[in-house]
């Protein structure tokens, strides 16, 4: 055999073999965005669930808001709101308050994004996110996140409702 033929041999193996890791390669990456995305849904019915109660049981507080579950494009979870109505002087006027807590769809970045939002009498009061990678999550963490950001609102509409 030729110096040209064995070097043009050992070139395809190599092209096989790199072929080959790269196929493999791209099999691992879809297979751990499939474990991603399997991880994501739990961890986003879990605190779903969480924020449903925790939204409802500060509504009961505050009569006259009206629950909404949230899905779609923003995410999951859920939002509460009220239009209040007041006269000032003969004159009519609307004021929107509107709590939204949503666990965002996962992303490139393989992250469980927690996201909130506040409005009290037409003013945005609350923003808040907390975000961990999926391979890292600590769910009590964003329990705590949960609760705290319900209560922040709970203690701002009793403040500014007026």
């Amino acid at each position: 055999m030729s110096e040209f033929e064995e070097r043009l041999k050992k070139a395809i193996a190599r092209g096989e073999s790199k072929a080959e890791s790269l196929l493999s390669e791209e099999q691992r990456k879809k297979q751990e965005a499939e474990e991603h995305k399997l991880l994501h849904a739990k961890y986003r019915l879990e605190l779903t669930e969480r924020i449903e109660s925790v939204v409802k049981k500060m509504i009961d507080m505050f009569p006259g808001f009206r629950y909404k579950s949230v899905f779609g494009e923003t995410g999951w979870g859920s939002a509460c709101t009220r239009d209040d109505l007041f006269i000032d002087k003969g004159v009519r006027s609307n004021k929107f308050s509107r709590f939204e807590m949503v666990v965002r769809p996962i992303n490139e970045f393989f992250v469980l994004d927690l996201q909130a939002k506040g409005t009290i009498a037409d003013r945005e009061l609350l923003t808040r996110a907390f975000y961990q990678p999926l391979g890292q999550v600590d769910i009590e963490r964003f329990y705590k996140a949960v609760d705290d950001w319900a209560v922040a609102y709970a203690e701002l509409y009793a403040t500014k409702r007026g």
